[in-house]
Formats: structure tokens, sequence, C-alpha cells
């Protein structure tokens, strides 16, 4: 158990910091020492509410030393009027923040995750990602299914812009040959017919189909492999990969994405205006065939209308428990945080239990047990 308690500003910690770079805390900045690092979250208030920005400072010499502000990634918390900070498992840092709406109290700053090292390769600089709290037992993979031109592929898209360490996908298998520049395990997994056909056999495959004389599908290594790196899995197939998965072991969340009307998905497919008549026929005749086998009963848990992509979005958050539901003191109080249900540091699922311990919490609040998402 590791008790939540607010870094005060001021103290030794703040006298440390060179008055040379602009190190005076800003608004109500809590400070969080990792390893060689310190980072400053919060910032200069607006007269109501403070901003919460990060700022990273060497723990050594008190100063930016090249660190300065890293790149950030993910949906940024919303202003509020306070903040506490707590350090957990080394490679996170969660954020409670005072005077927020249920759905909004409960942030992580990944600073020293897998996704966060692998990130800091690529742009070559510091970085951090934020996100909301997700529940621990919000971790299956998600299918997600519906007919070309639904705007199933934008609403993965904005998952994961907002969720970047959240989610990630699956590679494929294929029987056909590279085509120039495709890698081996990256774009697909290249493999033999005989081998495929072999594994598909002994049930090694989730789903499977034949296109023009090859073989494609998704296996059930490919998708321990995005567990085992700390993401939950988007599996983005058709209504029969759908039909196969949903019929192997796997536990899953089956979500069918649907238009308002067949004829404002006619009009959407016509609206990109980048195929022949020909191919949007065929498009047609499959969705038809797509949107009837979607309303098959048990093949998906949730039906999801995309009429609003705004309001389409939101609901997909919340069906995926990613708008949070605990209920949180608004006043100060003293809170455990059971961070048990994080393995290895691995940021698919923060999973936090929160307990409260002072007594009076406990019997106005009622939360001595954590609160599961409602869908």
């Amino acid at each position: 158990m590791v008790e939540a308690q607010e870094v005060p500003v001021g103290g030794m910690l703040q006298e440390s910091f060179s008055t040379e770079i602009d190190s005076k805390p800003r608004g109500n900045e809590t400070f969080i020492p990792v390893g060689e690092k310190i980072y400053a979250i919060g910032g200069p208030d607006d007269g109501v509410n403070l901003s919460i920005s990060v700022r990273i400072f060497d723990n050594l010499t008190g100063t930016c030393n090249g660190r300065g502000v890293p790149v950030v990634l993910g949906a940024k918390p919303s202003p509020c009027m306070d903040h506490s900070a707590t350090l957990l498992n080394k490679d996170r840092i969660s954020i409670v923040k005072t005077d927020s709406s249920p759905d909004d109290k409960i942030w992580f700053l990944e600073v020293d995750t897998p996704f966060v090292r692998e990130q800091k390769k690529i742009v070559g600089t510091e970085v951090v990602v934020w996100r909301k709290d997700v529940k621990a037992d919000d971790s299956k993979p998600i299918v997600i299914s519906g007919p070309s031109g639904v705007g199933k592929g934008t609403l993965i898209s904005q998952l994961m812009q907002e969720f970047p360490s959240t989610f990630g996908f699956s590679v494929s298998h294929t029987t056909r040959a590279p085509r120039e520049k495709e890698k081996d395990g990256v774009h697909y997994h290249f493999t033999e017919m005989s081998t495929m056909e072999k594994d598909i056999k002994d049930g090694k495959f989730l789903e499977f189909a034949s296109v023009h004389g090859n073989l494609y599908g998704t296996s059930v290594a490919a998708v321990n492999a995005v567990k085992d790196a700390g993401k939950r899995c988007i599996l983005d197939i058709d209504v029969q990969g759908a039909r196969l998965v949903r019929a192997s072991p796997l536990d899953a969340v089956f979500i069918f994405v649907c238009p308002p009307s067949f004829e404002e998905l006619e009009k959407r497919l016509r609206g990109r205006g980048t195929e022949a008549e020909e191919h949007i026929q065929k498009r047609l005749k499959n969705a038809k065939a797509e949107l009837e086998e979607g309303k098959s009963l048990g093949l998906f848990d949730y039906m999801l209308e995309n009429d609003d992509l705004k309001t389409c979005y939101e609901t997909l958050k919340k069906i995926l428990g990613l708008n949070g539901n605990i209920d949180l003191p608004t006043y100060p109080s003293r809170l455990h945080l059971d961070a048990s249900p994080i393995k290895g540091g691995a940021p698919r699922k923060t999973g936090l239990n929160m307990f409260a311990i002072d007594t009076f919490a406990e019997n106005l609040l009622n939360i001595k047990e954590p609160h599961k998402p409602a869908c």
C-alpha cells in the first residue's frame, strides 16, 4: 500500500532550484523526485483555477540542465483549483484533482514506462504521457466491427491519439509475399501456407479468412504480444472475423459500429469521391450483409450508432471504462492507493484501488471498496 500525500510547495526542494532558470513555483506546483529528475506539476492560475503543466529539473543541480519542458502526449487534464501528486512504481505519478467531477478527478502522468522510453528514442528529448484513470478490470481486448464508411477507423484513431500508451494493434499473419518496404513482424507476420494452415488447425488463430488465394488472420500469440507490451489490444475486423473470435476462448469486448441509416452510409461512401461506381456498389452490398449480421443475437456486446462523431466517441470511451467513475472526497482527506494491480510497470492498466482511511470519509462516502465503471 502506498499512502497518497500532497507534496508541499516550498521548503528545501523549492530552495534548491536555481532562480536563474525561472524555477520558482508557478501557482500551486507539486514537485516529485524520480531518479535523477524532479517533475514539477502545476502552473500559473487564471485567478480561479490552476493549469496543469509539466516541467523537468535535474535532481542534483536543481536546474533544467537540458530538460525543461517535455513533449507531452495524450489528452491533458483540465485546470483545477488544487491537486495532490504521488509517485507510483517509479515510472508514473498519480494526480488527484480537487473540486473536479468524478470522471475527471484521477489522472496519471507516465514518466518512465516502456512506452515513454520508446517515444524518447523517437523524438530525441524528454517525453511524458497523460492518461485518465483506467480500472484494473478494463483490460480486455476490443473487437470493433462495422461496414466500410461507418467511421470506425476515425473512432480508433481518436482513441490512439488521446490514449497513446493504452491501446495497440496486433500484427496479422498472411501467406502472401511481402511488398516493397514491408517488414516482417511490423506490417505483417509473413508465413508459408502450409505453416499457417497447420497453426489454424492447431487452434493458434483467433480468426482467419482467404482473400485472393492468400490467408490472413489474427493469432493468439499476436494478441498476447500486445498485452505483454502493456497495451490493450484493438482488433479492427469484419463481422465474419468477429464471429470467429467470439467462438474462440478470447475474453473480449465486442462492439459493432453502425450508421444512423443505410442511406446515410451510402452518402458517406460517395462523399469520399475516391472510388469508381463498381467499387461503391460492392461496398454497399457488403455493408448491407454486415448490418444484418451485426444484429445477430449474442454476437456483439454493444451496438454503437455513429450519427454524431463526438457523441459516438464519448459513448465508446464510456463503454471502455475510460471516463472514470470513482467517487472521492472533494475536501482534504487521506487516501490509500493500492498499487498492487500494477504489474511490472505495464501501462496498459493503471488499475489503482483507492480506499479512504478517514473514518468520517468512509461513513460519508461509502468508498471502502473500489467502484466499478457502469456501462
